[in-house]
């Protein structure tokens, strides 16, 4: 099982093998290694495309994802597996023009931003004393702005 992995942007320059390496670490924390991931990197109009179609907001975002079961629609609660053979967790799309734009005004890691899942605290300290990185979430940038 793995990550199929698409860049369809040409604004923002990734590495990669950098983007893969994160979301191995990331799928490693949360115990899902096992399952299938698709992520498709985007520009601007591309996302709002995307944006505008499934969620009816006509702007660009950072992320949208579509989980592969329904009940993973509204909360992703890991370790409650649906029945059946298919390990396939959806996709996500990530709006990396938005996103980088996002971190030149906050001055963060562009791969930061993959940490912003319900489980923040947790994944970000595990990933950190993984990596060696510091990562700080996105939200608690957002609310001491306020």
């Amino acid at each position: 099982m793995g990550v199929v992995l698409r860049n369809l942007q040409k604004v923002v320059p990734l590495r990669r093998a950098r983007l893969r390496k994160d979301v191995d670490t990331l799928r490693h924390i949360l115990g899902i290694q096992k399952f299938d991931l698709g992520i498709v990197c985007v520009d601007n109009n591309r996302i709002q495309q995307i944006n505008n179609i499934y969620r009816k907001k006509n702007v660009p975002t950072d992320v949208l994802s579509f989980p592969f079961y329904e009940i993973w629609r509204n909360q992703l609660e890991f370790g409650k597996w649906p029945p059946g053979d298919e390990l396939n967790l959806g996709d996500i799309f990530l709006g990396v023009e938005f996103v980088m734009k996002q971190c030149k005004e906050e001055a963060l890691d562009l791969h930061g931003t993959l940490t912003m899942l319900q489980r923040e605290h947790y994944i970000l300290s595990e990933y950190n004393r993984l990596t060696g990185r510091h990562l700080e979430p996105l939200m608690k940038r957002c609310s001491q702005d306020r």
